[in-house]
């Protein structure tokens, strides 16, 4: 028997000792609590595909606007609040124009302005952003905004303040959209009527759908959101915020309630982690309503260096924070977040080895009396792939469910398809080799 044979014997014998089993067993665990929450986001989702499909049938054509056509009279429209929508740019990227042109042109039927922030005039942003309004100077109300350069807080954050300072004095609302948001033309509607229907609302936001280009990054940037997007598909109250979306009370930042200018402002880097933790600390209500979903084409040169350098951006997100509360919670956050990462790909590394020493045992023909072998591994390994099928599946439903709601969402706009998804690359690479890999560095960069 070869040295490596032995090791391999030895492994898998040592891989059904209890504390292996337990965790393969809590690996599986963890594929099926993931499959279970995605399949309650595809739930949500599908209800509202059903509540569109409804209000088509009972004569509204327009139901991707609102669900009671009512709402399209005049005499309602008239009456909408005024929204000023903020987008700080940085750069000008692939889809960014694509992107922009989906917000201007908005259908929401109240008195709306956009303001593209942007450092300085020297910014790409800044002129190709300057094209897109002169194009639509005679239909919406556009202007660029020159923040300067910020001192105290994120360079996004300092963008987004400066246009709060620039916002129409009547505006009722404030929503601060990221340059990679692909706006559906009700959707500025929606969220206004949700904020207008329960007041207490602090903030409203909303989550993308990636859609990979087929580039290694853009698989890695969809498998590490996708499991977030599960706090964004409740319908309604959640604790989860996303920074590309966030619609508030322009009352808010006027008079500086809760301390959310202040609190920005002052050290500020992640506007989404601490406009959250100005939330849970002042029990505001946090809400995302289930049209809330954006479309999020990836960039073709998206490579696995740049999502290295997103992740050590998300690493470096949670060392900012407003209280020794929201330390802790951040702290809290990483270590679960590592714990349960590396929980769902160590049973994968020991089904490997359960799977090589069984192929070894019965290609070199070894007999039970001959070596100490035994074949309780491959019934975890049975079992563990049982709950990834199950996992993967889910992943599926939920993306084939949110590719339904925005080409619904968006019946003017190129209709997506999951003909663009690799799902033997997502279900080979990413979600078994990747997540080990990119979070043992993550643990290391964290610990230096």
């Amino acid at each position: 028997m070869s040295s490596l044979d032995l090791l391999l014997f030895s492994l898998s014998r040592a891989f059904c000792s209890p504390i292996a089993v337990f965790f393969q067993i809590q690996g599986c665990l963890i594929c099926l609590t993931l499959a279970l929450g995605w399949a309650c986001a595809a739930y949500v989702r599908n209800r509202e595909i059903k509540q569109m499909k409804d209000c088509m049938k009972n004569g509204n054509s327009f139901s991707f606007l609102c669900h009671d056509i009512n709402e399209l009279e005049h005499s309602y429209q008239v009456d909408l609040p005024r929204v000023t929508v903020i987008m700080p740019l940085k750069g000008f990227g692939e889809h960014n124009l694509h992107n922009w042109r989906s917000q201007i042109t908005s259908l929401y039927g109240g008195p709306i302005e956009f303001l593209f922030v942007v450092e300085s005039t020297e910014d790409p942003a800044y002129h190709a952003v300057s094209r897109l309004i002169a194009e639509f100077e005679d239909h919406v109300e556009a202007k660029v905004v020159v923040a300067g350069l910020s001192t105290t807080c994120s360079q996004k954050i300092h963008n987004q303040l400066v246009g709060v300072e620039t916002m129409h004095k009547d505006s009722k609302y404030v929503l601060f959209l990221d340059d990679d948001v692909r706006l559906h033309p009700g959707s500025i509607g929606a969220l206004t009527r949700e904020m207008e229907k329960t007041p207490e609302i602090f903030i409203q936001t909303g989550y993308p759908l990636d859609l990979p280009s087929g580039s290694l990054g853009s698989y890695c940037i969809y498998e590490y959101h996708m499991p977030c997007s599960m706090g964004f598909a409740t319908g309604g109250k959640t604790f989860f915020l996303w920074g590309g979306c966030m619609m508030m009370h322009a009352d808010d930042f006027r008079q500086d309630r809760y301390g959310v200018v202040s609190g920005l402002k002052d050290g500020g880097y992640s506007d989404d982690m601490t406009l959250a933790a100005i939330s849970g600390a002042h029990k505001r209500l946090i809400t995302s309503p289930p049209v809330a979903v954006f479309p999020h084409p990836l960039a073709s040169d998206l490579n696995f260096g740049r999502y290295w350098n997103y992740l050590r951006k998300q690493t470096f997100v949670l060392e900012s924070y407003l209280t020794n509360v929201n330390w802790v919670m951040n702290r809290a956050l990483f270590t679960t977040h590592c714990y349960l990462s590396w929980g769902f790909v160590a049973p994968y590394f020991m089904a490997m080895i359960h799977v090589a020493a069984a192929l070894r045992f019965y290609y070199k023909g070894f007999s039970p009396e001959e070596i100490a072998y035994t074949s309780g591994g491959l019934s975890l390994v049975t079992f563990l792939a049982i709950c990834t099928l199950v996992e993967l599946l889910s992943m599926w439903n939920l993306t084939r469910i949110e590719v339904q709601l925005c080409n619904m969402l968006s019946p003017e706009a190129p209709q997506l398809s999951l003909a663009s998804y690799n799902w033997c690359l997502v279900s080979i690479f990413v979600l078994i080799v990747l997540r080990g890999i990119v979070y043992l560095g993550f643990l290391i960069h964290f610990l230096l």
